[in-house]
């Protein structure tokens, strides 16, 4: 599967060597396309608003558990066509901040190299 490919410090379009609109392919785009997803708010997406963590609520503004992020995490990488399995990873929650890597596996049973949202 192909995707936009987003420079990993903005998490913005970044460009190819021609000046185009670069993409990424499989397996970059799948993991890529699940941080994406982590990093969605639920109701974000206009066409389906039931994609995205559901953030406001359960989780900013308050000290939810960690089981409850990682299960919301996995649960939105799920949502990526061609992901099976992830294991959410969470590195650090400082200063309202939660930083960590999602692993995933594919339909062919292979692990993906994680993501870090």
């Amino acid at each position: 599967m192909n995707t936009l490919l987003l420079d990993v410090a903005l998490w913005d379009l970044t460009v190819d060597l021609n000046g185009d609109i670069a993409m990424a392919s499989n397996p970059y785009s799948l993991a890529q396309d699940a941080a994406s997803a982590i990093r969605t708010f639920n109701g974000e997406v206009y066409y389906n608003t039931t994609l995205g963590v559901q953030y406001f609520g359960p989780i900013l503004g308050q000290r939810p558990p960690l089981s409850l992020m990682k299960a919301d995490f996995v649960n939105a990488a799920l949502t990526v066509p061609e992901v099976t399995s992830a294991v959410a990873y969470l590195a650090a929650v400082e200063d309202r901040v939660a930083t960590g890597q999602v692993q995933i596996m594919d339909g062919n049973g292979n692990i993906v190299a994680a993501a870090a949202f």
